[in-house]
């Protein structure tokens, strides 16, 4: 591996949740395959590929547990693609059946809201026992949907022997969606061990009608959060000297448009060609490593964690 001092991670929560498409989930939102053209995770990796680059797909098992068959095909083309396949968990779209077959309640469907490790830890090893058995790979990474997480979720990775953690977001904590976030941009330990990788993320203070507010390094900004602004990829700091490390932010459906429903839908190659343009940027100046890198580059102590966070500050309040 070339070695620049700065490493960058592409992440990809790869989801097929029911409110972004209409029918035909996994194929309109993972293989973005539309009438009028394609823009999915084929065509993320082909950019990828063009500049030695890999992703890292957080795959949610949640979102299409009823259609398994289609997302283990997911799963084996992007490990024949050489991708990093890891942990995704939107428990809130499972329906009340998968509850009921474990003798489990249905609530609360959140992880950010759940109040006992037993249940988190049941979350964590049940579909990383599933996602293992399609890629023949331990899981190496989790990252909690929509960054809803909490102390029970950093126990349960850390009680899963999965010891690194994509879930840190200050944006995701002033929505209300996680109880802690740390203010940094360097890879942290929380204090059982787990390493944590904040998403990239800077403060924007108010301007004019705009509020404060945060706003994270995601391809192609957008109404994921309250606030969809994003940074600019034209003139981004990350993009010097002055920040080491960094994650960057993308889904499935990154290279697709949205129509009036909120569903994504192709209309040209415009983000795909401005991925390009991006990747082109990042992979100048940064080395793009997957989780088993990292995790070969903190062994070496090439990455460093910056802080110790307890985590006891991450325990659920409500």
């Amino acid at each position: 591996m070339p070695d620049k001092d700065r490493y960058a991670l592409l992440t990809v929560d790869t989801e097929a949740l029911p409110r972004r498409a209409s029918t035909e989930h996994v194929r309109r939102l993972i293989w973005g395959e539309h009438a009028q053209g394609r823009a999915g995770i084929r065509e993320l990796c082909g950019i990828g590929d063009e500049f030695r680059a890999k992703h890292v797909f957080f795959v949610d098992l949640c979102g299409t547990y009823a259609k398994p068959d289609e997302m283990r095909a997911v799963i084996r083309w992007l490990g024949q693609a050489g991708q990093d396949v890891q942990l995704h968990t939107h428990p809130e779209v499972l329906p009340k059946s998968f509850w009921q077959r474990h003798g489990l309640p249905a609530a609360p469907r959140y992880m950010n809201q759940f109040r006992d490790d037993a249940r988190a830890e049941f979350v964590i090893r049940h579909f990383s026992d599933a996602m293992s058995g399609m890629t023949g790979k331990p899981v190496l990474a989790h990252r909690a949907g929509s960054f809803r997480w909490n102390a029970n979720t950093l126990r349960a990775l850390r009680a899963a022997d999965i010891p690194l953690s994509f879930n840190s977001s200050m944006r995701a904590r002033r929505e209300g969606r996680c109880t802690h976030a740390e203010a940094a941009n360097r890879p942290f330990t929380w204090s059982n061990g787990l390493v944590e990788l904040p998403v990239t993320e800077r403060w924007v203070p108010a301007r004019g009608k705009r509020p404060e507010r945060w706003v994270s390094l995601m391809y192609p900004p957008s109404p994921y959060f309250r606030y969809p602004g994003g940074w600019s990829f034209h003139s981004w700091p990350p993009f010097t000297p002055r920040l080491p490390f960094a994650v960057i932010l993308l889904h499935s459906w990154s290279l697709l448009a949205r129509d009036e429903n909120g569903h994504a839908v192709y209309r040209d190659d415009a983000l795909l060609e401005g991925y390009r343009r991006l990747l082109a940027r990042v992979t100048k100046d940064y080395d793009v490593i997957t989780s088993p890198d990292l995790l070969d580059l903190l062994a070496r102590g090439k990455i460093q964690a910056s802080h110790i966070v307890n985590i006891e500050q991450a325990e659920y309040k409500g």
